[in-house]
C-alpha cells in the first residue's frame, strides 16, 4: 500500500512562472555559452554565461545603464537601447576572446522584430556568432529610432512635450534621435576597441 500524496509538486520557480526547465535542459545540454537576454519594465539586461558545477557563471555582462554612462539621453528599454545593449555586450565578448554563443530568452515569447531580437541584432552586428534567421530581426529604421523621431514630427510642440517630457528632462530632442543612437554607437566602439 503507497503513502503519501498523488501528486508531484513543481519545482518552486516553474510554480513562480520564472524557469522553463524543459527549455533550460537544452540550452544546457548544448554544452555552448548563452547569450542571455532579460527585459524589465525600465532596463534590458544581456549576459554571456556557461554552466558551472553549483550554477551559471557569467561571463561578460551589459546593462542598458550603462548606455547612460556613455551618455544615452533616451529610455533605457526602447528598442534602440536594447540594440545598443547587445552591441556593448558582444564588443565586450569579443575583447574578452568569446566569439559565439546560443541565444537564452527565457520565458518571454519570441515575438518577431521584439526588442530580445534586437539586442541579438546588437550583439551579432558586434561580432559575435549566434545562430539565428534574419526574418526576427527589427528593421533598421527601427532600431535607430525612426518610427519615434516620425512620430514627434508628426505631433505639435505642446502635445510633444507631453509625451516625451523625459526626453526633453534629460536634453534631448526625440526628433534628433535616429542621431544620438549612432552617436553612442561609436562611442561604444571607441571604448571598447
Amino acid at each position: 500500500m503507497a503513502y503519501g500524496p498523488r501528486y508531484r509538486l513543481p519545482f518552486r520557480r516553474r510554480r513562480e512562472g520564472k524557469t522553463d526547465y524543459k527549455a533550460r535542459y537544452k540550452l544546457v545540454d548544448a554544452g555552448k555559452l548563452r547569450f542571455i537576454v532579460r527585459v524589465t519594465n525600465y532596463h534590458v539586461i544581456t549576459q554571456i554565461a556557461k554552466v558551472g558545477k553549483i550554477g551559471d557563471e557569467t561571463l561578460i555582462s551589459a546593462h542598458s545603464k550603462q548606455l547612460q554612462k556613455l551618455g544615452w539621453l533616451a529610455n533605457t528599454n526602447n528598442i534602440s537601447a536594447a540594440y545598443l545593449t547587445g552591441y556593448l555586450c558582444g564588443k565586450k565578448a569579443l575583447k574578452e576572446g568569446i566569439t559565439e554563443a546560443v541565444l537564452d530568452i527565457g520565458l518571454r515569447p519570441p515575438v518577431k522584430g521584439s526588442r530580445i531580437f534586437a539586442a541579438l541584432k546588437g550583439a551579432v552586428d558586434a561580432g559575435l556568432k549566434v545562430p539565428h534567421s534574419e526574418s526576427i530581426l527589427p528593421d533598421e529604421s527601427r532600431i535607430r529610432g525612426e518610427h519615434i523621431a516620425e512620430y514627434a514630427k508628426s505631433l505639435d510642440e505642446t502635445e510633444a512635450k507631453k509625451k516625451f517630457s523625459k526626453y526633453f528632462e534629460r536634453g534631448l530632442s526625440p526628433t534628433r534621435l535616429p542621431e544620438h543612437f549612432e552617436e553612442i554607437k561609436k562611442k561604444i566602439d571607441e571604448v571598447i576597441s
